[in-house]
């Protein structure tokens, strides 16, 4: 060769040793089959390229990549980080590498993530459906294929697959009768699509705790949107235009409560001396902002520790396993004084 190549591949080195690319492979593992000299030959040459194997290529070999894809559909929310460094925190202590996909809460981009990690020869995929995902054909095309798959967080409830979740029906339930049993009259609740498990059993929890406390949930103040801080704000000014506005407004995440925040500050609504506010998912942000954002803290890094674990546990993995963790409820300055 009559300079150095910043890409050598094996058979680069087979050329320039003059002998077969099995033989420089085999060299690289360090095959005792292959003499000494040879050996050296071939390591001293990849090393003075910087020589990379082409896992790609050794996973199609191998049919095993040692490779596990993990789908969010978000990376930038504390929630979907936390989980990822729980199931990196296991997963590669088993030896595992992993390939991250965002589907940006768009099933078109869920779809092609899927598409891209099994041309990856990824050994499983761990993944939480975005908000459009209502159907579930494209899972279980790949549940049909036999490709091992946990979800965490938002799941398709209906398949055979193995699922680690909160207790999200109990954590709402919970913190909307704390609201009216402080003296809260009219709660309203703000939340994403009901077609997502979460949000349609937190949507459950506040509407049971309603009835707990000797009312019927009036749908007026059950308001679906997108769950950004825009919908937020667009629930609170359809909420305000109500002939009774509500004193406390409990959301299905921290984005949409902090939206809702910041339009009452806007209008002038004292929070929480006229309006309560509480969030979901306990985002590093809300014990910041002030007012301070009472939230419900996920526990994402054992949520991807379990979800890891479910993985790697291949003696059961025929089953439907469902692992559910008890969500904590952070009580902050926008719900007052309620402990």
């Amino acid at each position: 060769m009559k300079g150095k190549k910043k890409h050598i591949t094996i058979h680069d080195m087979a050329r320039e040793l003059s002998i077969s690319g099995s033989t420089v492979s085999r060299a690289l593992n360090d095959n005792p089959r292959i003499s000494k000299a040879t050996r050296e030959a071939v390591q001293k040459l990849a090393s003075a390229h910087n020589y990379l194997p082409n896992a790609m290529a050794s996973s199609l070999r191998k049919g095993k990549g040692n490779t596990v894809g993990v789908i969010v559909p978000n990376i930038n929310r504390s929630f979907f980080s936390n989980v990822i460094g729980g199931i990196e925190q296991v997963l590669s202590t088993a030896g595992y590498n992993l390939m991250i996909c965002q589907s940006n809460e768009l099933l078109e981009k869920e779809i092609s993530a899927l598409k891209t990690l099994l041309n990856a020869r990824v050994d499983g995929i761990l993944m939480s459906l975005s908000m459009e995902t209502g159907t579930y054909e494209h899972i279980e095309e790949l549940i049909n294929r036999g490709v091992r798959m946990v979800f965490f967080d938002r799941i398709p409830e209906a398949l055979p697959v193995d699922s680690v979740v909160i207790d999200d029906f109990h954590a709402a339930r919970r913190l909307t009768e704390e609201m009216i049993q402080k003296g809260c009259r009219q709660p309203a609740h703000v939340g994403g699509s009901s077609a997502v498990n979460v949000y349609a059993n937190r949507q459950r929890g506040f509407r049971q705790a309603v009835i707990d406390c000797g009312s019927e949930p009036d749908e007026l103040y059950i308001i679906e949107t997108n769950m950004t801080r825009q919908g937020g704000a667009a629930a609170f000014e359809k909420l305000m235009r109500l002939r009774k506005r509500p004193d406390a407004i409990i959301c299905a995440g921290d984005l949409a409560a902090h939206g809702v925040l910041i339009a009452a500050q806007e209008k002038g609504v004292p929070v929480p001396g006229e309006l309560a506010i509480s969030g979901f998912a306990n985002e590093e942000f809300t014990a910041h902002i002030r007012p301070s954002l009472t939230s419900v803290n996920q526990k994402g890094n054992e949520i991807g520790q379990k979800a890891a674990e479910l993985f790697l546990d291949e003696e059961h993995k025929n089953e439907k396993r469902q692992i559910v963790i008890e969500p904590e409820i952070i009580f902050r300055e926008s719900t007052g004084e309620i402990r």
